[in-house]
């Protein structure tokens, strides 16, 4: 039986020979395990992007609603409050024993695509992400006049803005026009560092600053006289907010956030909600775990039938190699080495159309990510290669070498009973 390395220039010669039908069954290996990389690499990189999102803090409250939709819109920046949280209530919840601190959330308003979140200095100081790592700043300092802004990372570098920059937020959400606050325009004061979460692409106000905006607008659009007003009036006014949309509670003992949100979800106040963020999280995994069982299910199905087209190819070309492994027996190739040889050309096929499956996933990855963190503000982690990738070629290489025991024992039983004469 010929050496290693002769064994695999012959397997590498009889499929350069063959090269349409291994190209055609390489590409479906390639597709199927990019589709089913593509979809491991979407659940996991999606579940650790939202697991990383927000740390340390112990209830989220917010206008009674659904757990998820309140952990959505105020942490996320996904979808709309149905009602806000009355600034009366909000101080109530806060001054509670065992609250160390909050962190107000004013959410309605955009800058060209991009959420403004109004809040407070302690966004800054409490406000924690991955396995506890707090909020840095790149370049200036948070802010301290009403129209001083500070602004994500993605949304400095996707805008080009650096401190000193003017900036005009929108009545609303979206990337219109339409109830501009030109009049009363914000300087960027300082520029977060990149975090990997929605921080990156949020514009942070105080919430005076929300409100100043809004002075005149009381009935949904602003008034001649709101247009007509100056700065200087603005800033006279009592710019206390009336509401906000929700908050974020850290509490000095972790046992207490219990009592405290079942307090919140009684209180006879207004109708309030508190959810423990971690614990809504694992339940949005759940929703979704049976559609991501499902969809994972059905790619390795389809990766399946991406190595049957191997042992498909392999058992069609076995009357047409007939002659070829009754050559390589004259020459003395064993019936082991003719074993050999169709095993290692489908372990080679499954090996480089899984190589190639992954890299067309980095490259389609790649493309997408910036999509689905500037369009639905998903965050993904953990996309590049790994040991894990390594495995899947291995596995598929194996599968593929095990499919192909059926047509090698067949081709080392034909040359054996053909020698040197094949007839068609």
């Amino acid at each position: 039986m010929p050496g290693p390395l002769t064994l695999l220039t012959l397997a590498a010669r009889s499929l350069w020979n063959r090269k349409v039908a291994v190209l055609l069954s390489g590409l479906a290996v390639a597709l199927s395990v990019g589709l089913y990389a593509s979809v491991d690499k979407l659940r996991k990189g999606a579940a650790a992007g939202f697991e990383s999102t927000l740390h340390g803090a112990d209830l989220i409250v917010g206008a009674r609603t659904g757990p998820i939709n309140l952990l959505m819109y105020a942490i996320f920046r996904i979808g709309d409050a149905t009602q806000n949280v009355s600034w009366d209530s909000y101080q109530r919840i806060a001054a509670q024993p065992g609250v160390a601190w909050t962190i107000p959330l004013a959410l309605g308003d955009s800058y060209r695509g991009y959420r403004v979140v109004g809040t407070t200095p302690t966004y800054f100081e409490h406000y924690q992400y991955g396995a506890g790592r707090s909020l840095a700043f790149a370049d200036g300092a948070p802010f301290e006049g009403v129209f001083d802004a500070v602004l994500g990372a993605e949304v400095a570098r996707a805008l080009g803005h650096r401190v000193g920059d003017k900036i005009s937020l929108t009545h609303g959400i979206g990337q219109s026009d339409f109830g501009d606050h030109a009049d009363r325009p914000f300087t960027v004061v300082g520029v977060l560092a990149p975090t990997g979460t929605p921080v990156d692409r949020s514009v942070h106000v105080s919430l005076a600053g929300v409100e100043a905006i809004h002075v005149g607008w009381e009935s949904g659009a602003p008034s001649r006289a709101a247009r007509a007003m100056a700065v200087e009036d603005v800033l006279a006014r009592d710019l206390t907010p009336t509401s906000i949309t929700a908050f974020i509670v850290g509490m000095s003992n972790r046992a207490n956030a219990l009592h405290l949100g079942r307090a919140v979800n009684t209180f006879r106040g207004e109708a309030l909600m508190a959810i423990n963020p971690a614990l809504t999280l694992r339940q949005m995994r759940d929703v979704v775990g049976l559609a991501e069982n499902t969809l994972a299910a059905i790619t390795l199905f389809v990766v399946g039938v991406g190595l049957v087209t191997i042992l498909i190819v392999l058992l069609t070309s076995l009357n047409a190699r007939r002659r070829e492994m009754a050559v390589l027996r004259a020459i003395g190739l064993g019936g082991g080495g003719i074993f050999a040889l169709l095993v290692l050309e489908a372990v080679l096929v499954g090996v480089i159309g899984a190589a190639v499956g992954l890299g067309l996933t980095q490259a389609g990855l790649a493309l997408l990510e910036p999509v689905l963190e500037g369009q639905y503000g998903l965050v993904l982690e953990g996309l590049g290669l790994g040991w894990r990738d390594v495995a899947v070629v291995g596995t598929v290489g194996a599968l593929a070498g095990l499919l192909a025991l059926l047509p090698a024992w067949q081709a080392w039983r034909g040359a054996v009973a053909d020698g040197l004469s094949v007839r068609a």
